[in-house]
């Protein structure tokens, strides 16, 4: 038998040992969901996921510090989530969360000002046609003080309520966003990041080779159950079959070995194929 179905078969064991990890990732949320806040705020971040198992830990990296975890000098980590009862400018930084295998979740900026006056703006990206509500507020007076916003430096409009909505927001509305209450002063800047809803168009325009790979994987994922006990009875079937069991394959010459793992990884293909996963 050619060594040609060897790669096949190498392939088919690699994704057998993908059905064993865990492809979760977690997302961190902000609470309040802001990228802004006062000195003194209250702000508990959260890394969420369905798999608590991962042991997800809080990081981040300030002008001061890198890679810090919660509860070493800031924050109070409670489970999964890690709450700053007061925070102040020096908690300025980006914010991620890391598990023990290496994944990292979305990264998170948070500004702290001991000003009197922040933008209240997305944490996350923001999604290509939603609508954005951007809020620009005092510490100490109510919120619906005239305002105006700017974007990139320059001034996009006033607002006698301050707030602003952007709708059916697009790639272009990506930018540094400010705002400034005369008499109180003037908000940092955050960034907003919009990305865009994927599409059928995007899909069918990827290379087949990745497309077949991503089928591949959910179907692997979403019917493992099924793929491990098929392997299992393909496998039971063949040795019943041969009349051999584990040792003769084994203590098989290492040609015969071979070829009888080949034949194996043929006949698992072919399962697979059956069953048009």
């Amino acid at each position: 038998m050619s060594n040609s179905n060897q790669p096949e078969c190498h392939f088919s064991l690699v994704l057998i040992s993908l059905l064993s990890c865990s492809t979760n990732q977690a997302r961190l949320t902000v609470s309040p969901s802001s990228s802004q806040f006062f000195e003194g705020d209250f702000v508990s971040l959260s890394c969420e996921e369905d798999d608590s198992s991962a042991g997800w830990t809080l990081r981040r990296n300030t002008s001061k510090q890198q890679r810090t975890q919660c509860g070493d000098g800031w924050g109070r980590s409670a489970g999964s989530s890690c709450d700053i009862s007061y925070i102040n400018p020096l908690d300025s930084g980006v914010y991620w969360c890391e598990s023990r295998e290496g994944p990292i979740s979305n990264m998170v900026n948070l500004t702290v000002t001991g000003g009197s006056v922040i933008l209240q703006s997305p944490v996350l990206p923001v999604m290509e046609g939603d609508d954005v509500t951007l809020l620009c507020k005092t510490k100490t007076t109510p919120s619906n003080l005239p305002a105006a916003f700017y974007k990139d430096g320059s001034l996009i409009r006033k607002q006698p309520t301050g707030h602003m909505t952007i709708q059916h927001v697009s790639r272009s509305d990506e930018g540094l966003y400010k705002c400034d209450i005369s008499g109180h002063g003037e908000s940092p800047s955050s960034w907003i990041t919009v990305t865009g809803k994927p599409t059928n168009t995007t899909l069918a325009h990827e290379p087949s080779s990745h497309h077949l790979v991503s089928r591949v994987s959910l179907h692997l994922v979403v019917f493992c159950p099924y793929f491990i006990s098929t392997l299992l009875m393909v496998s039971l079937y063949r040795w019943r079959a041969t009349g051999s069991d584990l040792i003769p394959v084994v203590t098989a010459p290492a040609t015969q070995a071979r070829e009888r793992l080949a034949e194996d990884c043929d006949d698992i293909v072919g399962v697979i194929t059956e069953h048009h996963f």
